[in-house]
């Protein structure tokens, strides 16, 4: 009996293997989708991660190219830095200096203009608000004619390549006179 319904049913049987067929495959294409999805994922990432190499090596040669002149531009300065010393030291009304003053005018104004040319640019602060990303304080004095925080001279000129600072320059900065600063009594 048990053969005869099995003979009977064979449209049962085929639809029950249909269904099982049909099971499998959606599920094995549901798992090719997410394959595929994953495997796009992560081309789009593979993309995206070489742009951004790319991009960081052009980066990097820009600031190479850019600022390559760095450590001998910044030797330079010494050199620059001692011009203008001879300069301010000698005597302009002495006769007898006069061509070694006209020379080291020539000098220093052909080396100002050669750095210049390559972006050296002098940061001269007299007068300036105190900025500690390009200045270095060397000591404060008291001025009763200055606003406190304020530069009242330069030791050095401090200079920039391409906006980066190269050198701070060296400054007495300026505070407040003593008779204006409140007392300790005061205070409290």
């Amino acid at each position: 009996m048990a053969d005869e319904q099995n003979s009977q049913n064979p449209e049962h049987e085929a639809a029950a293997q249909g269904d099982v067929q049909h099971e499998d495959v959606a599920a094995r294409i549901a798992t090719l989708e997410e394959q595929l999805a994953a495997a796009q994922d992560q081309s789009l990432r593979s993309v995206a991660e070489l742009q951004n190499v790319r991009r960081r090596a052009e980066q990097d040669v820009e600031k190479a190219h850019k600022f390559a002149l760095e450590k001998f531009a910044g030797d330079l300065l010494p050199v620059l830095d001692s011009l203008e010393r001879g300069l301010e030291l000698s005597n302009a009304t002495d006769e007898t200096l006069k061509p070694m003053r006209e020379g080291m005018e020539l000098t220093l104004k052909m080396l100002q203009d050669t750095l210049k040319r390559y972006q050296v640019e002098a940061v001269d602060p007299h007068g300036a608000p105190f900025n500690p990303e390009h200045h270095q304080a060397m000591a404060m004095e008291e001025s009763a004619t200055a606003e406190p925080g304020s530069v009242l001279k330069v030791f050095q000129k401090g200079y920039l390549l391409n906006g980066r600072l190269l050198r701070p320059a060296m400054v007495v900065v300026s505070k407040a006179p003593a008779a204006q600063q409140p007392s300790i009594d005061e205070k409290a």
